[in-house]
């Protein structure tokens, strides 16, 4: 294992079938200058990426466990020191730390978060933030527009608004839960018990569900992004009610909070071709006369939006930011 001397940031997107870590290395440190992010991979001595899936079976426990090994995996090949880090997490949490409720990963409730960080990474400064809010905020310094929403679309549906260049509704207060707007009251059960939430039509899963339906077999995300290049219909048929549920969060979100920009992003949009083209199509037809609708656009980052965002965070807790 190298020694390790050089400090760095790392950010944590937690999701809810996957976990992607990017450390990179502390702006104070000797010898970067602007620009010195830029590159990806272990040759640019820059930045070190990696990704788990979370296990099959088991608990908090077992992912925590499996948390730790990915850590020490990326400590041993950078060699570097984390001088602090930010976490991007899905799931609700109170004042204290505690997970009170994640449907992504229900054996999560009761997890002292601040705890379990505390124990991964000792002798470093962490910080946590919910992940659409992290996203929304990276988004917005890429696209340089001061009022923006995030739809991130994966496992389930996040998102953030940023207004004046700053998360809404502000620190301290929560997070807006766009993936728990109610777009159809007579729409599927979502995990959260409730009928016709954005997240129970939209994401990644619920819109296999309805491939799987279509086609009379199991569908898997390569299967539908090849249906949709094929032209298939139970493809198209699976997709239409995504497109349409986000437009709608998209309008709704334009009547309350006026954004120039609606950004779309998370790894299940960002792996369909044309998805967001959809989208946009969808909230022109939604638009009422007279009134202006968000311009949609894709993640600048894809569906790193969150991981940029908590890396973002990690830097904030570094001294040259306190």
């Amino acid at each position: 294992m190298p020694e390790q001397t050089d400090t760095a940031v790392l950010g944590v997107d937690i999701g809810g079938t996957k976990v992607a870590l990017r450390a990179e290395r502390d702006a104070s440190a000797p010898g970067d200058g602007p620009g010195a992010y830029e590159q990806l991979g272990a040759a640019a001595s820059r930045a070190y990426e990696r990704t788990l899936t979370w296990p099959a079976d088991g608990g908090a426990e077992a992912d925590m466990a499996a948390l730790a090994d990915a850590v020490d995996a990326l400590r041993a090949e950078s060699g570097w020191r984390l001088a602090a880090v930010g976490v991007a997490m899905p799931g609700t949490t109170d004042p204290t730390g505690r997970v009170t409720v994640w449907p992504g990963r229900p054996s999560w409730a009761g997890l002292r978060l601040d705890k379990a960080l505390r124990r991964l990474f000792p002798g470093s400064r962490t910080a946590w933030a919910d992940d659409g809010d992290l996203a929304a905020l990276a988004e917005a310094r890429h696209v340089g527009a001061d009022d923006v929403v995030y739809l991130g679309v994966g496992t389930g549906v996040g998102g953030g608004v940023v207004l004046g260049g700053r998360p809404l509704p502000g620190a301290g207060r929560g997070s807006p839960e766009v993936g728990h707007m109610v777009v159809a009251v007579d729409g599927p059960r979502c995990d959260c018990g409730r009928h016709g939430c954005l997240q129970a039509i939209a994401s990644g899963p619920a819109t296999l569900r309805r491939a799987a339906a279509g086609r009379g077999a199991p569908v898997s995300f390569a299967e539908l992004r090849d249906g949709l290049a094929r032209d298939r219909p139970w493809a198209h048929d699976a997709v239409g009610p995504s497109g349409t549920a986000l437009a709608a969060a998209v309008v709704s979100l334009g009547e309350l909070v006026d954004p120039s920009v609606a950004v779309l992003g998370g790894g299940f949009a960002a792996g369909l071709p044309g998805f967001v083209g959809l989208v946009e199509r969808e909230v022109a037809r939604l638009a009422r006369p007279g009134r202006a609708t968000p311009a949609v656009r894709a993640a600048a980052l894809g569906g790193l939006s969150s991981l940029h965002g908590a890396v973002a965070l990690a830097r904030n807790l570094t001294p040259a930011h306190l």
